[in-house]
């Protein structure tokens, strides 16, 4: 049997130095949002035959739309520009001008969002996490409350959760910086769903672990633990792994206007798969065993 639970601190090791990687990304690139998020509106075009993208910034940028002001990204065989928010007479002198420097093209709309729209669907999105979070911590207390002290169960799936989000936002961050990505609502969407496999993956374990120690009265909690996360990796693995398959399928085959989407799945699925084995279980450990102290150097009270 793994002894996974004994390495509990070289994984909250990794776990710091990933999460802290992730931080420093955030900081050196910071998420730009997309227009749901900010006022501003948002042109999808498909150019035939097809341009570069560089040919469309610089006519942009002689229409009054350079320094900043206008955003271009591929998506498959459609470009997606943004762009201030325009009025009708704006938007019909900027299509005739991308028409007159780049030929025809196909004007698939434009997506106006006004600053009060904006800032509620921003309201929102923020309001949504944290009541998916709250929501969960008192739900898995619930859950879990014949067991000793079960508000240490749902804080355990939870501090597993805020793990992979911020390694999710951190990946997110590299990439945008490459791909020139926004936070839109397929981004939220993403991000929800990991918060959602995150949490069902621990609680699999948890589950296992509540069995456990009531099956085995008076075995050390660390011991049950360490043998729950091995009942529990093959299942876990596969569920992770067949998941994993539909993600990379829909990356590599629906292309780029679901890269963003795709790619924080993979990301926050593969992290949360870990912090529920390395994370939130060995969290249940150290509390039980009041070890907080070696987080800072300090040897754990005696029980």
């Amino acid at each position: 049997m793994l002894n996974i639970i004994g390495k509990r601190y070289w994984y909250f090791a990794f776990s710091g130095i990933i999460i802290l990687a992730g931080i420093v990304a955030l900081i050196f690139f910071p998420l730009k949002l997309g227009v749901e998020f900010q006022s501003g509106s948002e042109l999808t075009a498909v150019f035939a035959p097809t341009v570069a993208k560089q040919q469309i910034v610089q006519a942009l940028t002689q229409l009054g739309y350079g320094e900043g002001k206008a955003v271009v990204r591929a998506a498959g065989a459609d470009y997606l520009i943004d762009l201030p928010e325009l009025n009708d007479a704006q938007q019909t002198a900027l299509r005739t001008g991308l028409t007159d420097k780049l030929g025809a093209y196909t004007d698939k709309g434009i997506q106006r969002v006004s600053a009060a729209t904006a800032s509620t669907t921003t309201r929102n999105a923020a309001l949504a996490v944290v009541a998916a979070a709250v929501v969960m911590l008192l739900y898995i207390t619930w859950a879990f409350r014949r067991m000793p002290n079960p508000f240490r169960w749902g804080t355990a799936a939870i501090i597993a959760l805020v793990h992979d989000v911020l390694v999710s936002l951190g990946v997110f961050a590299i990439f945008a910086a490459i791909y020139s990505w926004r936070v839109d609502l397929l981004f939220i969407t993403a991000l929800l769903t990991v918060v959602g496999f995150s949490v069902h993956d621990t609680i699999v374990i948890f589950d296992r672990i509540r069995e456990n120690v009531r099956r085995y009265p008076g075995v050390d909690f660390e011991v049950v633990v360490n043998h729950s996360l091995s009942e529990t990796m093959a299942r876990s693995m596969n569920t992770v792994l067949t998941t994993l398959f539909s993600v990379v399928a829909l990356l590599l085959f629906v292309g780029a206007a679901l890269q963003n989407f795709s790619t924080v799945l993979l990301v926050g699925i593969t992290s949360g798969a870990y912090s529920s084995i390395c994370t939130a279980a060995p969290i249940l450990v150290v509390w039980d065993k009041n070890e907080w102290g070696r987080f800072v150097g300090r040897k754990p009270k005696a029980a």
